[in-house]
């Protein structure tokens, strides 16, 4: 079996993944990235490669870490070896631009956004959002690292002539247009070889320097049994059973249909060869009612329940 390599700068982000290979009795290495070097002309050892490398390394004095792994992914893909989150990935994960630029190809809208370096661009930059509202971010972040909101240009004009300023890691500030959101959270999806597995709704009422490691502690505030808890943790897990649930019952709406066509046809041609003219009459099937926007904690409907328990007869 091949050998897994975990390419990271972050122990603690890593800590129950390691701990699951070693549940599965699976052959592993970390490679911890914050400093090191590369022998391009050695070639590398077999096996697969995992990067968790991220964004905000920086914050924990690992400045140069993406480029340190920028350069060890390009010479393991050169080799030819199994990359997860390879070059690419890296790329869009240490730029915002990027990745604007990447929703833009694919057709999804973006808040207008504009890159700017040097606080006097910055400045002049800004003019185009004079009259509303707007963001500051870095373009290299993680965490939501330097997100400012603004009402004014003369509000930035403080702010970046001020001590408080934040320069970016890269130079790089983002001027963005503040879309207000109807309630206090973000959704954040999470996708794994293009399908997806859950959501999470992360509060942003008290800011938008949020980090899932740090902040997601929910403990007993997950789906608690038998007391309601007054206090709604920041990160919450939403869909995630819901989106199987769904698949679950979305079979079952196919097999009630199926058995019902099969019935009605079964029904007609027994009606025609008797020569009678009575029409049979379908079952109405109550279907479920759809998803309603909540926590994760809520009880599933009596509806859903029972659709699960078709599907699942369905499948036997």
């Amino acid at each position: 079996m091949k050998k897994i390599y975990v390419i990271h700068e972050n122990s603690e982000w890593t800590v129950h993944l390691t701990k699951r290979l070693q549940e599965l009795g699976l052959p592993y290495e970390e490679w911890h990235l914050d400093e090191g070097f590369v022998d391009l002309t050695a070639e590398p050892p077999v096996g697969v490669f995992y990067s968790r490398m991220s964004a905000s390394s920086h914050t924990r004095d690992h400045r140069y870490a993406p480029e340190l792994t920028s350069a060890v992914l390009n010479w393991l893909e050169s080799y030819g070896r199994k990359v997860f989150n390879g070059t690419s990935a890296l790329r869009l994960e240490v730029s915002k631009v990027a990745q604007y630029l990447a929703l833009a190809g694919h057709g999804i809208r973006t808040p207008r956004t504009i890159a700017a370096v040097g606080k006097e661009q910055l400045l002049k930059a800004a003019q185009a959002f004079a009259g509303q509202s707007f963001i500051t971010k870095h373009n290299r972040a993680g965490k939501g690292l330097g997100v400012q909101l603004f009402h004014s240009l003369q509000g930035l004009e403080s702010y970046v002539n001020g001590p408080a300023f934040d320069e970016p890691v890269d130079g790089i500030t983002l001027i963005q247009e503040y879309i207000q959101a109807p309630q206090p959270f973000i959704t954040r999806c999470e996708f794994v070889g293009g399908k997806f597995v859950y959501a999470v709704q992360v509060d942003t009422s008290e800011g938008f320097e949020l980090c899932p490691a740090d902040a997601c502690q929910i403990g007993d505030l997950f789906c608690p049994v038998g007391e309601e808890v007054p206090t709604k943790p920041k990160f919450q897990i939403v869909w995630a059973s819901r989106v199987r649930l769904l698949k679950n019952t979305r079979a079952s709406w196919q097999h009630t249909a199926s058995r019902w066509q099969a019935s009605s046809s079964s029904a007609t041609a027994t009606a025609r060869s008797s020569r009678t003219t009575s029409t049979p009459t379908p079952t109405t099937t109550r279907m479920p009612k759809p998803l309603q926007a909540s926590t994760a904690c809520s009880r599933w409907p009596n509806s859903w329940a029972a659709s699960w328990q078709r599907s699942k007869r369905a499948k036997r």
